[in-house]
């Protein structure tokens, strides 16, 4: 398992955003050397964990609990023979590009070390928006990625330090539970029965999937 590179975005302007000023950076890039990932602060004031990356649309995206976004290099290829087109490293707007890596497969809780120095901790999978459809530019795209249930993982960074292309990945901790990023995304998008079962991951769980989780207990009971 390795991470095939990492990748940043700069603030771009574009028609598909809800940003106020139009601005996204979800259009990422692979970079030479290493990089320094450290937590970025709570969601609203933090961007990403990732130097370089900028992170526009705070009130969504970046923050602790999202500090750092990886997807498998064999889902963009899967991605690929479907869009019958190239897909390079950073084109869904990921941070880490994998390989040997089951990303969605992962559990919530579980912990990777990247290189020498950093520590990630996965917290939830990505949930598609109109940004992503826009850079995409597929239509009907937030329902078929949906759809296809490997989202990526994003993760909080526990211990930080620099990482580059190249660096082997290593899963550290494996929780016992049975919450992975797939089961995590689809209890929030599309089989809001399983939420309840979310709760078994405990406190490494994005804390906005945990309030779900908490309000369908509140209103439907486990």
């Amino acid at each position: 398992m390795k991470l095939l590179s990492v990748n940043v975005g700069r603030p771009k302007a574009v028609p598909y955003t809800d940003h106020a000023e139009g601005l996204t950076g979800i259009d990422k890039l692979p970079v030479d050397g290493a990089v320094r990932v450290t937590a970025p602060g709570p969601k609203g004031v933090g961007g990403s964990g990732v130097a370089g990356d900028t992170i526009c649309e705070l009130r969504h995206h970046g923050g602790d609990e999202q500090a750092v976004y990886a997807f498998a290099r064999e889902d963009l290829d899967g991605w690929e023979r479907q869009l019958g087109r190239t897909l390079r490293n950073g084109s869904f707007g990921e941070n880490l590009t994998t390989e040997g890596l089951d990303v969605s497969g992962a559990k919530i809780g579980e912990r990777w070390r990247v290189g020498a120095e950093v520590l990630l901790e996965v917290t939830s999978g990505r949930i598609p928006c109109n940004t992503f459809q826009g850079h995409v530019g597929e239509k009907g795209w937030v329902r078929r990625f949906t759809q296809a249930g490997a989202p990526g993982a994003y993760l909080r960074v526990i211990e930080p330090g620099e990482i580059r292309a190249g660096d082997a990945i290593e899963i550290v901790h494996r929780p016992e539970h049975e919450v992975t990023v797939a089961f995590q995304f689809r209890a929030v998008t599309t089989r809001r029965e399983l939420l309840p079962r979310l709760l078994a991951a405990g406190p490494a769980l994005h804390p906005e999937a945990a309030e779900k989780a908490r309000a369908y207990v509140a209103k439907y009971g486990s």
